[in-house]
C-alpha cells in the first residue's frame, strides 16, 4: 500500500497538557509502518461546548506518513489514549475533561463516513483548535468538501487561541 499522508490532532487539558501530547508523539513515532514528518507548535485554547468550567486545553497537529488503513490508525490512536488514561464510559459527556484526546483529522482527501468514523472529522473546519494547528504544520491543506484551512480560519476567529512559549517536543 502506498502511503497516505494522514493528520493527527492532538489535545489534553489533564494530568500535564504538554507532557501527555509529547509522550502521545513518542507513541505517534512507533506506529508500524508510519512516520511523523511534521508537528505543530503546541497552542492553549479554550474549551468549546463544555457544560461545566474545565482548564484550558493544550492542542497541537501531527503531519504522519502511513501505509495503516483510516480504521487502523484510528484504532491505534484510540489504543494510545486508553495508554493515557482516556477512558470512554457510556453517558460520558462529549464535551469533558479529558488527559489525552487524539482525532483522525484527514487521511489524504479520503471521505468516509461510517459509525466509528468520519472523514474529514466532523466540525474540524470550524474549530480553531485544529485549523491554528493544521495551518501551522501545513499551510496550504485543503479540507475536502469545506476548501483551504487558512481560509476558513476567520469562520473562528471568536475562539480563543493562542501559541504557548514551549514546543510539544521539549
Amino acid at each position: 500500500m502506498t502511503p497516505a499522508i494522514a493528520y493527527v490532532g492532538l489535545g489534553s487539558n489533564l494530568a500535564h497538557p504538554r507532557r501527555q501530547l509529547a509522550r502521545a508523539l513518542v507513541r505517534l513515532a512507533k506506529l508500524p509502518h508510519t512516520r511523523v514528518l511534521a508537528v505543530s507548535r503546541n497552542f492553549v485554547s479554550a474549551p468549546i461546548g463544555a457544560t461545566d468550567p474545565q482548564p484550558d486545553y493544550v492542542n497541537a497537529v501531527a503531519r504522519l506518513s502511513t501505509s495503516l488503513s483510516p480504521r487502523a490508525l484510528l484504532a491505534r490512536l484510540l489504543a494510545i489514549e486508553r495508554r493515557h488514561g482516556r477512558r470512554r464510559p457510556a453517558g460520558t459527556l462529549p464535551n469533558a475533561p479529558r488527559p489525552l484526546d487524539l482525532d483522525l483529522l484527514l487521511y489524504g482527501r479520503v471521505r468516509v463516513r461510517l459509525p466509528s468514523l468520519v472523514l474529514p472529522h466532523p466540525r474540524m473546519h470550524e474549530r480553531a483548535f485544529v485549523l491554528r494547528p493544521l495551518i501551522d504544520v501545513a499551510p496550504t491543506t485543503t479540507i475536502p468538501g469545506h476548501g483551504l484551512a487558512r481560509r476558513l480560519i476567520r469562520n473562528v476567529r471568536g475562539q480563543r487561541i493562542a501559541p504557548t512559549r514551549a514546543h510539544v517536543l521539549h
